[in-house]
């Protein structure tokens, strides 16, 4: 006697995804669910457009108020005028030395940073193994999650003391100070996209090289390292982008003499930035004043040079995404025909006869093969064990001195004596009201972007301009968003110094944050389980919200996290907008000005004397917020990293 099938179970999946009621027609519900999906995408679509309208704001407003010094001086006088004096008897508006000193120190900076992060990247991606990149990868991310307002105060303590005694100057504030700094604050930009491309490398020109009887180093050095060379180019221009735009580190170490170092290369000479300018000068100037619109001819200027900078990272970027993206094996294992003009492919067949003929003349090199690899990783382990070195450097000087400050008093109470004594508990409490707004803001108008863009549009001239948006929000510098915040929503709106204005502004710094990873999150979801939803008749945003959504919302949390990290250790968008140094009470509304732990930290170090323990107080406990922050979204990545190859 035949056993009876099981009924089979009705798919669950949808939740309240019923049949129709009697006395229901179905044809009205579909109709009723085709206007609400209308009625998301065209609410998404106007979401998604507020990352232009954003960027067309920043750059109206800074050209509003930066045109009158053109008027007045004349846009050559200003871009080349040798002399930047404002508060002198005749005052002179040059900006001519801010930028090259901000050249200047950039420049040395890529030229450390350079070296260090692609053996770094080098290292991680292609002679570490997994346990050893499981350690090294996070150290060199938490380099990018250490406050440059904690870097700043870490070069005013330790650093230029080292270059002062080491070098017999009379001043450790200097070009060469404001290079290392900006070195470290780069490595892991430079590193991380660096590695990236050495990755993206396909698997099976190594295995050809190898064949042909190279070395891992000869491989590395002639096949890898030429396939990835515009991403490592894209690495190096995004690095830059990311030193030019830093305010704090700069604005603390360098001087802030605009002069130009007589001669040239006199790397111990003061030298000031664009961004120092704008960050000491900007809080002291009257409102309207010729001196206030030549500040902000200085911020369009950094915009401008940062714009031009991260687009033509974004177009190596999407050069090398168009070429090498064809160079994958087919299902049969074979190489695919369009691989022949990708990078690595040509890199792979110049290589060969190099390789061929370096192994048929032993009097052709000065070293043999294993000798000549075993110095060069030998080099590589020097280069990553001296960014490590940095950062335990960085730790142990932070950690070491403020966890001696810390007590009850110091993290439940209220400044004293200009902050000489008592506690930061205003402070720490003003940072996360800060934090929270600017997530409130940034969050859903993030996830909706994303989702626009991911699951509504396909590759348009529309959404190339999203994209390119998100991308120039994203390298704007964050003194850039401070000015913004200050004309817009201080001035022209008429927020004043408040809470809401550094909640708004620093929503509108980590906006490309979350777009971006939300994106990433997206696409990492198979097309089939769409195609599965909407083939038992579910709507596309009932597909989005409750098939896509939930297993995309471990990276959409990834994303958040690391933008609570970004906007707690930020000191430059709140500086103009929502941050005082000194408050006994916390906010009671929106419209009050608050205590935050960068800005906090930065006056503490720059301005009170004698204040060393309090300053390494709040070091230690801004720094622990932070890089508990950015723990948390490493573990959260690597989870679910974890779940999604099992």
């Amino acid at each position: 006697m035949k056993k009876e099938q099981a009924a089979p179970v009705p798919f669950q999946g949808f939740g309240r995804l019923r049949q129709p009621e009697a006395g229901i027609d179905p044809s009205s519900i579909g109709a009723t669910r085709q206007i609400v999906d209308r009625i998301v995408g065209k609410l998404l679509f106007l979401v998604a457009l507020f990352a232009i309208v954003t960027v067309f704001f920043i750059i109206v407003f800074l050209l509003r108020d930066g045109y009158q010094i053109v008027l007045e001086t004349g846009v050559w006088d200003f871009l080349t005028g040798p002399d930047w004096n404002p508060a002198g008897h005749d005052p002179a508006y040059g900006v001519f030395p801010l930028i090259v000193g901000t050249v200047l120190v950039t420049a040395l900076a890529m030229v450390i940073a350079g070296p260090l992060s692609i053996c770094t990247a080098i290292y991680i991606a292609e002679i570490a193994g997994p346990r050893t990149r499981e350690v090294i990868k996070p150290a060199v991310e938490l380099l990018a999650g250490i406050p440059s307002v904690v870097y700043g105060f870490f070069g005013l303590i330790l650093l230029t003391d080292w270059i002062r005694i080491a070098f017999d100057q009379p001043s450790g504030s200097s070009w060469l100070a404001g290079s290392i700094l900006l070195a470290i604050m780069a490595i892991p930009t430079i590193t991380s996209v660096a590695e990236d491309a050495v990755s993206s490398v396909p698997r099976e020109f190594r295995e050809g090289s190898l064949a042909l009887g190279a070395t891992h180093w000869q491989t590395i050095r002639r096949v890898v390292v030429p396939g990835a060379l515009s991403g490592i180019s894209a690495a190096i221009i995004l690095g830059m982008g990311r030193a030019i735009g830093e305010t704090m580190a700069v604005l603390m170490i360098t001087g802030n003499a605009a002069v130009i170092p007589d001669p040239i290369y006199d790397v111990f000479s003061p030298v000031r930035t664009l961004t120092g300018t704008l960050g000491i000068e900007m809080g002291e100037v009257a409102f309207g004043s010729t001196h206030y619109h030549a500040l902000f001819g200085v911020a369009a200027v950094l915009l401008f040079i940062t714009l031009a900078i991260n687009s033509a990272a974004r177009v190596i970027i999407t050069r090398i995404q168009g070429t090498q993206g064809t160079a994958r094996p087919t299902p049969s294992g074979r190489v695919k025909t369009a691989t022949r003009g990708s990078v690595p492919y040509r890199a792979l067949t110049a290589a060969a006869s190099r390789i061929t003929h370096a192994a048929s003349a032993p009097f052709g090199r000065l070293l043999p093969p294993r000798a000549s690899q075993r110095c060069a990783f030998l080099l590589i382990s020097l280069s990553v064990a001296i960014v490590i070195a940095a950062l335990g450097v960085i730790l142990f000087e932070i950690v070491v001195n403020g966890a001696g400050a810390i007590s009850w008093e110091f993290l439940t109470g209220s400044p004293r004596d200009l902050g000489r004594a008592g506690g930061i508990f205003p402070a720490i409490v003003g940072t996360f009201y800060l934090v929270g707004g600017a997530l409130a803001v940034a969050l859903p108008l993030g996830i909706a972007t994303a989702v626009y863009l991911i699951e509504y549009t396909a590759e348009t001239p529309l959404t190339r301009s999203i994209r390119a948006a998100v991308d120039l929000l994203n390298g704007t510098p964050s003194i850039v968003f401070g000015l913004f915040g200050f004309a817009f929503l201080v001035l022209f709106m008429g927020f004043g110094v408040s809470l809401i204005a550094g909640q708004i502004t620093l929503g509108l710094m980590i906006l490309p944050t979350i777009i971006r990873t939300t994106e990433e999150a997206l696409r990492s979801i198979p097309g089939s389980l769409r195609e599965g939803s909407y083939a038992l008749g579910a709507t596309k945003w009932q597909t989005i919200s409750r098939v896509v959504l939930p297993p995309a919302l471990p990276g959409i949390l990834t994303g958040a996290i690391l933008s609570i990290g970004r906007a707690a250790g930020e000191t430059a968008p709140i500086m103009f907008t929502a941050a005082i140094f000194s408050s006994r009470f916390l906010p009671s509304s929106l419209t009050e000005p608050v205590m935050a732990l960068p800005y906090h930290l930065f006056v503490l170090t720059t301005t009170i004397p004698g204040a060393a323990t309090q300053s390494y107080g709040t070091a230690f406990v801004l720094l622990l917020l932070v890089l508990t922050i950015y723990l948390a979204a490493i573990l959260v990545r690597r989870r679910y990293h974890r779940e999604t190859v099992m």
